[in-house]
Parts: structure tokens; sequence; C-alpha cells
């Protein structure tokens, strides 16, 4: 058996328990989209949004990408993120990032990654940076990944406070709250870092004042 049939196996076996457990569970979902809360996590497979929070499908709306990364040109996230707020009304943000993150550690070596992964990963070396005082100062490699998959975070929710999804959202009254988490492989708790209630001033030069 190749290995994506087993995936559809799965796919079978699963789907019969969820009716046989309730059997108007998929006539719900096929009907109704109403996630409270938008997830941006790490790709990684470790890492699944509706398992670690206890959430049932329909509960979460989920982006994930490399690093749990927020980038002004990532247009793929930038219509998530537009679709959350603006037509599914998600109360809530949360990026959520993880220790043990590959692409955090990469992004402190040197070593080339080939063309889009150093693009990508550019943007945690740039986080680094502006922390660089404070990371170099922690002598442990694996605490100082771990203090940088903490600032990568915090750095990704104020990148969303500064766009005008955000900002244009808060003007109308219409939320979000945005939360930074961090989530702990060993023993699968999460660690909240930072809250940005909705209406918080971010840097004057990143505020949008005809929105």
């Amino acid at each position: 058996m190749k290995l994506a049939e087993r995936l559809l196996l799965e796919n079978k076996a699963w789907a019969a328990e969820r009716v046989e457990e309730d059997p108007a569970f998929f006539t719900r979902l096929e009907n109704i989209q109403q996630p409270e809360f938008l997830w941006i996590g790490c790709s990684d497979s470790r890492v699944p949004a509706n398992q670690i929070t206890g959430t049932l499908p329909g509960e979460l709306f989920v982006h994930r990408n490399v690093a749990n990364l927020v980038v002004n040109t990532d247009v793929n996230l930038l219509a998530v993120l537009d679709y959350a707020v603006n037509h599914l009304k998600v109360k809530d943000v949360i990026v959520c990032g993880h220790y043990g993150c590959g692409g955090v550690k990469a992004a402190t070596t040197n070593h080339d990654f080939k063309l889009v992964l150093n693009m990508w990963l550019r943007n945690i070396k740039d986080v680094y940076r502006l922390h660089r005082q404070e990371l170099d100062s922690i002598t442990e490699e694996e605490a100082r990944v771990d203090r940088l998959v903490e600032l990568n975070v915090v750095e990704q929710l104020r990148n969303l406070a500064k766009t005008s999804i955000i900002q244009r959202a808060w003007k109308e009254g219409n939320g979000p709250h945005l939360h930074g988490w961090v989530y702990r492989l060993s023993d699968g708790l999460i660690k909240p870092l930072l809250d940005i209630e909705a209406n918080t001033d971010i840097d004057p030069v990143y505020r949008y004042d005809d929105l």
C-alpha cells in the first residue's frame, strides 16, 4: 500500500467514526463556518492547531507557514487575515510559535539554504538583529534559539498591528484582540507571551490616519 493510500483509508475510518458519534456532524460543518479565532502557526507537523487547543473543526480559521511569520508582502497571509477579520469577524488573532522550531534555528546560522528559503529566513534574521544584544548574551545555543522563538512571535504579533487590515478593524470597533503564544513540544503546553488589545497605540510611523 502506498503511503498516500493509507491516509485515504484513515480518512474513511475517521469520517465513519464522526457520523457514528454524531450523525449531524458533517451537516453542521457544511452549512456554517463561524470561527472566533484566526490561528497563525508554524507548518511543523508536530503543532496541529486543533489538537493542541482541543477545538473542533469549524472553531479555528488557520494559516500556517514556516516559523509562523507575518510578512507585509505575503499576499497569502494577508488574504487569510482580511477574510478572517472582515468577513468571518473573528474576535481574536493568535500567532503561535513553538520551541524547537527548525526555521528559527536555521535562521541563526550562516548556511546557504538556497534562494527561496534564504528569502524567507531573512525575516527571522531581522528579528535577531533587532534583539542582538539580548540574544548574543545567551551562551547556551538551545536557550538562545528558544528565546529567538519567543521574540519572533512577539515581532510577528507587532507586524499584525502594523497592517491596515487590523487598524481599520480597530477603528470600526470590530476588534480583534491579538495574542502571541509559544507551544512547548516537550509537554504539550502553550505559554502566553504578549497580548495586544484592540486600539493599542503603535509606533506612529506605522499608523494610518486616513482609514
